[in-house]
């Protein structure tokens, strides 16, 4: 196996982001690899050319914001606070694969949750972004 010199962790901010975050801090500390951190923040208004645009423009701002300070918080926690970190507004999964590209990553850690029942047929981030990564991907799985 070759060595990770870039490792790029994707979290949701959600409950189990920490036990993810632990995964890729544990493997790039191994490495001896450069570890970042990414959030997208994806908001869609629901009347793109009605009267909310300027708000709607407001609320992604506010909502960048938060992710930007629950980032750091959980940078905090996991003791990777030397770590860059990087909130992005736009399509998850396009986001993910730029960020990729542009860091040069060598792996992409993230979170893969269980699907049952209609779900399995639905196109999840991580299915996408398994398949249009530049690089190796390490779906964390979530209980």
């Amino acid at each position: 196996m070759s060595k990770y010199r870039r490792i790029l962790l994707v979290v949701d901010l959600g409950e189990q982001c920490e036990a993810i975050g632990a995964r890729a801090r544990d493997l790039a500390a191994l490495m001896g690899a450069e570890l970042s951190v990414l959030h997208v923040v994806e908001y869609v208004p629901v009347e793109p050319m009605g009267e909310t645009l300027l708000p709607a423009v407001q609320i992604e701002e506010e909502l960048v914001h938060r992710a930007t300070q629950r980032l750091a918080e959980l940078a905090d926690k996991l003791g990777i606070g030397a770590a860059k970190r990087q909130v992005a507004a736009g399509n998850i999964k396009a986001e993910i694969v730029r960020a990729a590209q542009e860091q040069e990553a060598d792996l992409i850690v993230l979170g893969c949750r269980e699907r049952r029942g209609p779900s399995i047929l639905v196109n999840f981030t991580e299915d996408t972004v398994l398949h249009a990564a530049p690089c190796d991907v390490l779906a964390v799985r979530l209980r």
